[in-house]
Order: C-alpha cells, then sequence, then structure tokens
C-alpha cells in the first residue's frame, strides 16, 4: 500500500535509493501520504513519536549513533517548528537530519485557512539546504533534483536539510506499487588533503618546541586513538582532551579545567604553546579558550573534513581532511628527532592536581561534586554514557571517565532541551546499554521524551536533583543580583509520579550512603527501564565547588 500522490512516491523512492532506512514520524492528517508510503515500504524502519521535538531530537541521537542520514516527518502548521532546536544541535554538531514536512497547497497560505504558517525556507539559518517542491506533474524533474540536492548535502556534508512537501486534499487514496524514479549519484566530496603544505608544517612543526593538541567532542575512533598513542611518543607535544572526546591515554590532560584553573600568569606563559592543534568539535572548557584567546600560539591548525573553526581568533591553517588520515601521512615526514619537557612538566603537574583531587575528595562532605564521583565511578564497563548539559557535562570534565564507555553530549548548541530525547534515540541503535545523567531541569524540561514506545529496559537515568539550575550560582554574575530565583528556576519536584506514569521503576536517594547502596543494583538486569533520582543539597553545592578549585 502506497501513496497515489507521485509527488509523496517520489520523496519515498529517494529516501530509499539515497539509504534513509529510519523514519521518527509524529502523527497528523496532512502528512499521511507519506506516513502510510513510509510505514509499508519494505526497507525503511519506522517509529511513532507524538511530540514534534522529542521526536526530532530522538531522531538526532539515532543519527548520532549511526552516523547516517535519519529523516523525521511532520504534518503542516506549528508541529514543524518544534523541530528546529533539534535542527540548530544538528547543524552545529554535524549530524545529517532529515526533515520532511508536509504543507498545504500555496493558494491555501496566508488567506486565513487552519494550520496554515510560511514553511518555505523556515529554517534558512540553520540548514544545509532547502528543498521547497512544488505538487505539479510538470515539476518533477524540478522535483527531483531539489530532493537529490537536499539528500546529497547530508550525505556528504552531514548537514540537517530540509524537504517541504505541498499536499492538496484527498491524502489517503493509495496504489499497490510505488512508481520507479532514478536520482543522480552522491557525489563524494572532493577532499583538499594540502599535501603541498605539508613541507611547510613539517619545518613548523620540527621547530616548535611547545606544541598543544586540543581534541574537542568526537565521534570514538579507533583510527585517532592509533595517532594518540604516537603523538605522545614526542615529549613536545601536550594532548588536552574532553570528556566527550572519547580518547584516552595516562600522558594526556583529561580534566584540564582542573589543571589550568590555579595557574599563576607565569605557568600560563609557560603553557602558552608555539603551536595549537585542533581536531573535533565543540569544546566546553570556557577556561581554555579565555586561555588560548590571550595566550595565542604562533600557529594554530584546525584539522576536520567538513568545517573550519576559528575559536581562538588566530587561526592560521584549515587542513581540510580527518585528523587520522592527516596525521598517519604526516607523522611519516616528521624527520627530527623532538626534545624538549613540555609534556613532561605538564603531566607532572596533572598528577599533583590528582592528589589534591583525592585529598579534597575524602573530606567533604555530600554534594553535587561528591555525587558525581559516584556516579561516574558506578557505571559498568563498555556503557554508552550520554550527559545533559550546564552543570552536568561540566562536573562530568573534572573526573576520570572509564575509558570503556562511549560518551556523548548535545555540544552543538550546548541546549538543556532534548537530553533526553537524544539518550533514547541513542539508546535504541546501540549495541551496549545506555545510561543517561542529567540535571533536573533539563531531565523535566524534556519530559515528554518518556512519552516514547521504544525504551528498551537496560535504559538508564540518574538525575542529579539539585532543586533547581545550580549552574547559575556557580557562574559570576547571576548571584550578584537579586533575581536569583529568576535565573535558578528553584523547585520542589520529584520524578517519582513521572516514572510511574510511563513505567519506569523508580528510587531515590538523599545522602552518600544510600546512593552507594543502590548503584550496586540500579545497572541489573530488569523488566522496566529505571530512574534513579539523587537529591543533593543546593545551598551547599556551589560553595563546595569553589572550595575545591582553591584547593587546587
Amino acid at each position: 500500500m502506497y501513496p497515489e500522490k507521485k509527488i509523496a512516491q517520489l520523496v519515498i523512492a529517494a529516501c530509499s535509493q539515497f539509504g534513509i532506512d529510519t523514519v521518527v514520524i509524529s502523527p497528523g492528517s496532512r502528512n499521511a501520504p507519506l506516513t502510510v508510503g513510509f510505514y509499508n515500504h519494505p526497507t525503511i524502519n519506522t517509529y511513532s513519536v507524538v511530540d514534534e521535538r522529542v521526536a526530532a531530537f530522538f531522531a538526532l541521537g539515532i543519527a548520532q549513533q549511526k552516523q547516517k542520514p535519519v529523516a523525521v516527518l511532520c504534518t503542516s502548521g506549528s508541529a514543524l517548528l518544534n523541530y528546529y532546536p533539534a535542527i540548530s544541535e544538528a547543524f552545529y554538531s554535524k549530524i545529517p537530519l532529515v526533515v520532511i514536512s508536509a504543507d498545504r497547497p500555496k493558494h491555501l497560505i496566508d488567506i486565513g485557512d487552519g494550520q496554515t504558517i510560511r514553511q518555505e525556507n523556515v529554517f534558512v539559518n540553520h540548514i544545509g539546504y532547502t528543498a521547497n517542491l512544488v505538487d505539479e506533474e510538470a515539476q518533477l524533474e524540478a522535483n527531483t533534483e531539489k530532493i537529490s540536492e537536499a539528500l546529497r548535502a547530508a550525505i556528504s556534508k552531514k548537514e540537517p536539510v530540509h524537504i517541504n512537501v505541498p499536499f492538496d486534499e484527498p491524502l489517503y487514496e493509495t496504489v499497490e506499487v510505488l512508481t520507479s524514479f532514478k536520482f543522480p549519484m552522491v557525489q563524494k566530496p572532493v577532499m583538499n588533503t594540502h599535501k603541498t603544505k605539508d613541507a611547510v608544517l613539517c619545518s613548523l612543526w620540527n621547530n616548535a618546541e611547545k606544541k598543544l593538541i586540543l581534541i574537542g567532542e568526537n565521534y570514538p575512533s579507533a583510527d585517532l586513538q592509533e595517532v594518540v598513542l604516537e603523538l605522545v611518543k614526542d615529549p613536545t607535544v601536550l594532548i588536552m582532551t574532553e570528556t566527550t572526546s572519547n580518547i584516552h591515554h595516562p600522558l594526556i590532560i583529561n580534566s584540564i579545567d582542573k589543571l589550568i584553573t590555579p595557574l599563576s600568569e607565569d605557568e600560563f606563559t609557560a603553557l602558552q604553546p608555539d603551536i595549537l592543534v585542533t581536531l573535533g568539535g565543540m569544546v566546553v572548557s570556557k577556561r581554555i579558550k579565555q586561555f588560548l584567546r590571550k595566550y595565542t600560539p604562533k600557529q594554530h591548525w584546525h584539522i576536520d573534513e567538513l568545517r573550519s573553526l576559528d575559536t581562538y581568533f588566530c587561526l592560521s591553517e584549515y587542513i581540510k581532511e580527518s585528523p587520522s588520515t592527516f596525521f598517519k601521512r604526516f607523522l611519516l615526514q616528521v624527520i627530527k628527532k623532538s626534545q624538549g619537557s613540555y609534556q613532561q612538566k605538564w603531566i607532572a603537574v596533572k598528577q599533583e592536581r590528582h592528589i589534591q583531587h583525592q585529598k579534597f575528595f575524602k573530606a567533604i562532605p555530600y554534594s553535587d561534586l561528591q555525587v558525581f564521583g559516584e556516579v561516574l565511578k558506578s557505571i559498568p564497563n563498555r556503557y554508552q554514557l550520554q550527559l545533559s548539559n550546564s552543570s552536568v557535562i561540566r562536573y562530568s570534565q573534572l573526573f576520570d571517565v572509564n575509558s570503556t564507555l562511549r560518551v556523548f553530549c548535545n555540544r552543538g548548541t550546548s541546549g538543556i532541551d532534548g537530553s533526553t530525547s537524544t539518550a533514547i534515540g541513542a539508546a535504541l541503535v546501540s549495541n551496549t546499554p545506555t545510561v543517561l545523567v542529567t540535571g533536573d531541569i533539563s531531565f523535566y524540561y524534556d519530559s515528554n521524551a518518556l512519552w516514547n514506545h521504544y525504551i528498551s529496559n537496560d535504559f538508564r537515568v540518574i538525575i542529579i536533583n539539585n532543586s533547581g539550575g545550580g549552574i547559575f550560582k556557580i557562574i559570576p554574575g547571576p548571584s550578584s543580583t537579586n533575581a536569583l530565583p529568576y535565573f535558578e528556576t528553584p523547585h520542589a519536584l520529584t520524578a517519582v509520579h513521572l516514572a510511574k506514569m510511563h513505567n519506569f521503576e523508580y528510587a531515590a536517594v538523599h545522602n552518600l550512603a544510600e546512593l552507594i547502596t543502590e548503584v550496586t543494583t540500579f545497572y541489573e538486569v530488569s523488566d522496566r527501564p529505571r530512574i534513579l533520582e539523587v537529591f543533593t543539597p543546593a545551598d551547599v553545592n556551589d560553595d563546595i565547588l569553589k572550595k575545591y578549585f582553591k584547593s587546587l
């Protein structure tokens, strides 16, 4: 059973031929031709998620894990606008969402008819390509090219794209056979490997005494991990990573803020690199950004296949290539055996910080900081760890995360919206169990994420409930005003009734002893997914974190 409408058949056939095998559908009537067609297609998996904002982040989580385009489909009107938060996240995180919206015909727009808005080009500032189709037989060739261009962009550039499909009534007529269409083949992007500049770069590299490599958000990569094993052999190379880099080695700085927060001016000068090399996506640490903008390197190379990021306002070389491919070739050409103490000096400081960290940890009372240490330590090997934003991702950067974990966070726009929905989508297609560690505000904000029929029994949620927006007590500014409640959003909510409504097991803890007891069985096999809500004292969390940094 397929839609009779040729324009719907065209979209379905294109998605199939371009390898899109997952479509997340939100219910509606105007999108009925596409809903029926996708549901009945033999090579396409469909999922029904009611809330469009949740649906888009759910699809984003699937695409994050599969590393390929995933489509979302909605009806006409305001439904489409609910996709925007996930679209902006996908745009900045380079995750290929294919947004397909049903629309009313043009003659029904702006005449006072129901459920109509101006849908064409509505995402213009955060979209890779928009295909505004026309429901006319004479536009078949033009529609074909637009759809092809959109899907090529999604695949080759890893960008979200929008296909807007107008339908006039009737909407529910069907046929038994899908029409065959031909689409232009996917064009692989032409890679500029900068081979002609390798000699120049090698000379700069060989003559630099302080080389800093900063790795931001990065999908787990065995190839990049292998490159790191070679890079750390050079004593003039210091590697800094974020929790979301998914890169591990004893000779790297994996807790950047812990290292640099207490530094003096002289120490900052000693850390200032001759060459800064940046890899991966967004960087969480505000302190490292401030440091590199003030103590600018002589050279800044950014290595990425798809985008050039001048985060530190000193970019001198954009290398349009995958980091592992570049370094595997580049290191073969670096002929000078480097000597120096740059790496050794800062690894020694890292070890000192670790001792101070352990000493402070033994003495602190029950708080967010203590809870994060216990929670991160409790996660079993080879889990997928999804982190929400704000204080959660920042606290996680202060600890050594289990190297067998795969860590993800929506850092494209760093919003609190959609973290739970993304984690549920990611868990659906991951071959390992998933735990989401989230703050209370982020969790409640995205509570419709639990309105989902596809949550596996091994999915786990840990809510750090500090009664609302603790980040605004930590950052400078809000506490100095008389409007702190409007920043911090204090509340007395609990997830117990949400858990019951959505058939989750639920447990709550209020102190360290209860937490240690609860996590011993939290990850065991169960016949329902589980929520653990950890309540922490809002009145001491910020003070303990500030004392922690002073103790370093």
